[in-house]
């Protein structure tokens, strides 16, 4: 980025302002990339811990505070910089989600049930739709809730997953 910077001075100083507008969208869509790229990595995080409480049929303080952090750190990295429109329209997110899922799969099987599952195996095990729908349920938060209302609005969602109401009570 910072060659495009150079150029991009470069541009504007030479008067050359048609190259220096190139840079500039060659600079929006690198930036717009990035941005994916770190909500795709909060997905994944966030998928990995509903595959955990899916097959182990237990909700811990971790995976809580994961899973909470990965969809408020969504919200905050889908909305644009205009603060009015987002990345992913919350109708767009399930072709991205069954993108991503096969990698979660496959990094949850070294921690589901302390690695036991090979990623074959574990993909036999996990009720693909149902984690897909959760997932969905959970970003379509970020849609209706400020961010200082979201991580109360979450943990009482996380409340109905399995072993959610042992979670809020303290029970292992």
């Amino acid at each position: 980025m910072t060659q495009e910077l150079t150029d991009l001075r470069a541009s504007i100083l030479e008067g050359r302002y048609t190259d220096a507008l190139g840079l500039v969208d060659e600079l929006e869509w690198m930036s717009k990339q990035a941005n994916l790229r770190n909500i795709e990595s909060f997905l994944i995080r966030m998928l990995v811990h509903f595959i955990k409480n899916q097959v182990e049929q237990r909700l811990t303080n971790s995976w809580a505070a994961s899973i909470g952090d990965s969809v408020q750190q969504i919200q905050k990295l889908n909305l644009k910089d205009n603060k009015t429109s987002y990345y992913f329209k919350s109708d767009e997110w399930q072709p991205l989600l069954e993108e991503i899922l096969k990698t979660a799969i496959r990094t949850a099987s070294v921690e589901v049930m302390n690695g036991t599952y090979s990623p074959f195996q574990l993909s036999e095990l996990v009720n693909r739709d149902e984690i897909l729908l959760t997932a969905q349920k959970f970003i379509a938060l970020t849609y209706v809730h400020k961010s200082i209302d979201l991580p109360d609005i979450i943990d009482e969602k996380l409340t109905q997953l399995p072993g959610g109401q042992d979670w809020k009570e303290g029970r292992r």
